[in-house]
């Protein structure tokens, strides 16, 4: 037996080691540093409290070896071997998850830290992969890298749920807070670039589960129930595709077909909450907190009284205006000096907006602005004109040009249309001046609902709804208010549409009977504009408008991309706000139908509005000019000015406009030096055709689309989105409840038609004209129900980030654009300014008016870091919100 050499047994040594610990012969060291990390996230939870049993399960997990990886991605450095993506470092872990007790209040950040191994091979890292070993979800809300060698602090804005590994089948990644231009990315993430947006478009099919983070666009096929209901009663078109209904495109779930109807999607059920949209689009813990509890509060303030009419004389009716202010008064009133107190104290924000009044009583509804101080002021012609200004609505008014007023129906098909209106109707109310002199000083105007409405009247009166299309001509008078002088209210022609409308006029009277018919005059006009602002100005031309530029925007554009960093605040939350409402509003017998007075036709009336919206003339200047309430003039301010001087919503949503204008104008100028950038954005060109020929299909052959080609096209399309998502849905929308939360004032629906001579509704009309008036506008449990959701949709969120607001200060790595953004926000604070000194002008009348409502709906609120939410009346979010 031979005697092995040394230098042969020292090598079997080796060879032994390796097989047996998978390590052999040391190599020479490389000096590696550490870089510590800080990982600020929340754990799952339910509503306002951490989910114990998920926290106690993921313990478990990482006890096993099951934890949270973190891997950096070089930005500098490409790897050969892995398709020349950037270089990846060592695996990192989530340090003391077992040890580390976190709040049981979900509301509370939990902060870990993360030791990464650095070596110079991996230089600066733009990105990093995380994957969840753990039981359960957790919210990733930032990553930061301390003392980077040669960069010092790198920030990642991450903002997303992250989902147990075996969800995806790919690496969750996030960039840090760099801006890039797609030909402008570093070449180690341009595929970590391309894949994520791959990745977030989804493949077409298949139902989409809550860990899913596919944005893919849908008909509007899911409002019927074809199955429920007799004579297909629950059945609704699908809109969008067809000709018959055009339609901007919803969120995609993949349910299943209704079994019924094959192209109708199936529904949930009614009260369910769980409709998909991508889990990062879905309310914070506390914005839901705040809606259940709002809709808890709304629930007990309408079963009380609606216990009470069971006892009634009058089922369903109220007896007298008394009957409708007793909504407002009792219910349960918490000691003033100790509420707050109280409220701080609730660590859970559900419990705190069950027991916060805002000032108002448990269980009833807060006092309406529009009767706080005079109850009956709502009433007069002077504030029935003030609030197509200032009121909920203030978008529709016109200049008139032409007298009598014409129609743009197809005659044809609907006859002679044309107002009925004559000079003698209303030159006795105008102030010595005849037609003619008031047109050339451009001072009548009208608010015109026939056309829109007219073509499906017939239809909604054979519901219970008993209504007309109307025209109202007002006079704009010396000291700025608008004097109404008529009112036209017209019907379908009894022998087919072809013979045109049956129309009626009505002019102002102060006494004898003719003044309470007057009065339900303008009932029938506030219901027309209470239905148009509820269908049009708010959900078409605001959240169903947007949702493709949403879809669009997180399809195309990488996180990386300056637009989408402009873009995403005025994002927030509106896909799952517009999912709710296909689920609960809007949906075939929903609140909305049940509610507003075109009922089961609503949304199919929405949709021929669309067939003629016009995404340019949703800026605000060019819809100034088109309604003739404002012409050209370069000398004014804004290259605006306004005929009606004191139009608070014009005046205010002039300055907010300019600012925004001005503010991406400087964002965009950072990024886009020349129109051939913008030419050569593959990312930018991509998005706006999809938003084309996707979101906004039906309308992809029109002429009026901005073509994208310059910096100009960038400013005006972004600025328009920005307006619209913003300032223009605040003015629509939290007005709600200061104006319609007394229904008197602006009542959803007419039961009954102008009662006629020698009937016995006429003779009620002369005995007891309110109760006339009680008996023809919207029904006890109607109003309970409509007051209810526009109490809802008034509130702002305890959470509400406001317009010259960002929810982190670390957006952008790029001082330029942050320099910018503090620049917008000290305008917007000036501008609050300056509408609180418009307010505190009593020679502007139409401020606040006969009610003594102070016009605060474009008033930013930039200042205000409260964080209160509730009935305020002011404020503009930076998205569509409740």
């Amino acid at each position: 037996m031979g005697i092995i050499p040394a230098c042969e047994s020292r090598e079997m040594i080796e060879k032994l080691l390796t097989t047996v610990c998978g390590k052999g012969k040391e190599e020479p060291l490389i000096e590696e540093k550490k870089i510590k990390a800080s990982v600020v996230l929340k754990k799952k939870n339910k509503l306002d409290v951490t989910d114990v049993w998920a926290s106690i399960l993921d313990r478990v997990h990482e006890l096993f070896g099951k934890g949270v990886s973190f891997q950096l991605i070089s930005a500098l450095y490409s790897d050969p071997d892995n398709l020349k993506k950037g270089k990846l470092g060592k695996e990192a872990h989530l340090e003391n998850w077992v040890s580390k007790f976190t709040s049981l209040n979900a509301e509370n950040d939990a902060s870990f830290d993360v030791s990464f191994n650095w070596d110079e091979s991996v230089g600066l890292p733009g990105a990093f992969i995380v994957r969840n070993h753990h039981h359960s979800q957790f919210y990733l809300k930032s990553v930061t890298l301390h003392d980077v060698p040669g960069h010092g602090k790198v920030h990642f804005d991450c903002d997303s749920w992250i989902y147990p590994t075996h969800r995806y089948n790919y690496d969750r990644v996030f960039f840090s807070n760099k801006t890039y231009l797609p030909g402008d990315t570093p070449q180690p993430l341009q595929s970590y670039r391309e894949e994520e947006l791959v990745n977030l478009r989804g493949n077409g099919s298949g139902m989409l589960k809550e860990w899913d983070r596919v944005y893919d666009y849908a008909y509007y096929n899911d409002l019927g129930s074809p199955e429920k209901g007799k004579d297909n009663v629950n059945a609704r078109p699908s809109l969008g595709g067809p000709e018959d209904y055009p339609y901007p495109r919803r969120a995609r779930t993949g349910r299943k077909p209704n079994k019924k109807d094959p192209s109708t999607e199936s529904r949930l059920f009614l009260l369910s909450l769980n409709t998909y949209v991508p889990r990062d689009e879905k309310f914070n813990h506390v914005k839901f907190s705040d809606f259940i509890g709002y809709a808890l509060k709304s629930l007990g303030q309408v079963i009380i009284p609606e216990v009470k009419a069971v006892f009634d004389k009058t089922i369903n009716e109220f007896d007298s205006f008394n009957d409708v202010l007793k909504l407002y008064e009792g219910g349960v009133k918490l000691p003033e000096g100790h509420k707050n107190k109280v409220n701080e104290c609730v660590p859970l924000e559900l419990i705190r907006e069950l027991t916060r009044s805002d000032g108002e009583r448990a269980l009833n509804f807060p006092v309406p602005d529009v009767i706080a101080v005079d109850e009956t002021a709502w009433r007069t012609d002077e504030e029935f004109g003030r609030e197509m200004l200032a009121g909920v609505n203030p978008v529709i008014i016109r200049r008139l040009q032409e007298f009598p007023p014409t129609s743009n129906l197809d005659r044809q098909k609907y006859g002679d249309q044309d107002s009925t209106i004559t000079r003698e109707h209303v030159e006795k109310n105008m102030n010595g001046l005849t037609v003619d002199e008031a047109m050339e000083n451009n001072k009548l105007f009208i608010l015109d609902h026939h056309d829109a409405l007219m073509t499906y009247l017939r239809r909604i009166n054979t519901t219970t709804t008993k209504t007309y299309a109307s025209r109202t001509i007002l006079l704009l008078q010396d000291d700025g208010t608008l004097k109404p002088l008529a009112i036209e209210l017209s019907l379908p022609h009894e022998d087919g549409d072809e013979h045109g409308a049956i129309s009626e006029v009505f002019m102002p009277c102060d006494q004898g009977v003719e003044k309470h018919i007057w009065q339900l005059a303008k009932a029938y006009v506030a219901v027309n504009d209470s239905g148009y602002h509820q269908l049009i100005s708010h959900w078409l031309n605001t959240h169903a408008v947007m949702e493709p530029f949403i879809i669009a925007t997180n399809r195309q554009l990488s996180v990386l991309h300056p637009i989408y960093k402009l873009l995403k605040p005025h994002f927030r939350d509106t896909l799952h706000i517009n999912a709710l409402a296909r689920q609960i509003l809007i949906n075939a017998g929903g609140v909305l139908e049940r509610t507003v007075f075109p009922g089961r036709y609503a949304m199919e009336m929405s949709s021929a509005v669309y067939r003629d919206w016009n995404f340019t003339e949703h800026a605000l200047p060019e819809d100034l000019i088109k309604r003739g309430v404002a012409v050209r003039d370069p000398n004014e301010p804004h290259g605006l000015r306004l005929l009606i001087g004191d139009y608070p919503f014009a005046v205010d949503g002039l300055e907010i406009w300019s600012a925004i204008e001005s503010w991406v104008k400087e964002y965009c100028c950072v990024y886009y030096l020349t129109d051939d950038k913008v030419k050569e954005d593959t990312e930018l060109q991509q998005w706006w055709k999809e938003v084309r020929e996707e979101g906004h299909g039906d309308l992809k052959n029109e002429l009026w689309w901005p073509k994208m080609e310059t910096k100009a096209d960038v400013i005006k399309s972004c600025t328009i989105i920005i307006w619209v998502a913003s300032a223009l849905h605040a003015a629509v929308n939290f007005g709600q409840y200061p104006y319609a939360g007394y229904l008197p004032n602006r009542p959803t629906v007419s039961r009954r038609f102008m009662p006629k001579p020698e009937t016995r509704e006429y003779e009620e009309l002369e005995k007891n004209p309110d109760l006339a008036l009680l008996k023809t506008i919207t029904a006890q449990f109607q109003t309970l129900l409509g007051v209810s959701l526009i109490e809802i949709l008034s509130r702002h969120s305890t959470d509400e980030i406001y317009l010259g607001q960002r929810d982190t200060p670390n957006w952008t790595s790029d001082n330029e654009a942050l320099e910018s953004f503090k620049r917008f926000s000290q305008t917007l604070i000036g501008i609050e300014k300056r509408i609180k000194d418009r307010n505190d002008n009593v020679t502007l009348r139409n401020r606040s008016g006969p009610v003594k409502v102070s016009y605060n709906l474009l008033f930013p609120n930039t200042s205000d870091i409260s964080r209160v939410g509730g009935l305020t009346g002011k404020g503009i979010p930076n998205s569509i919100s409740i």
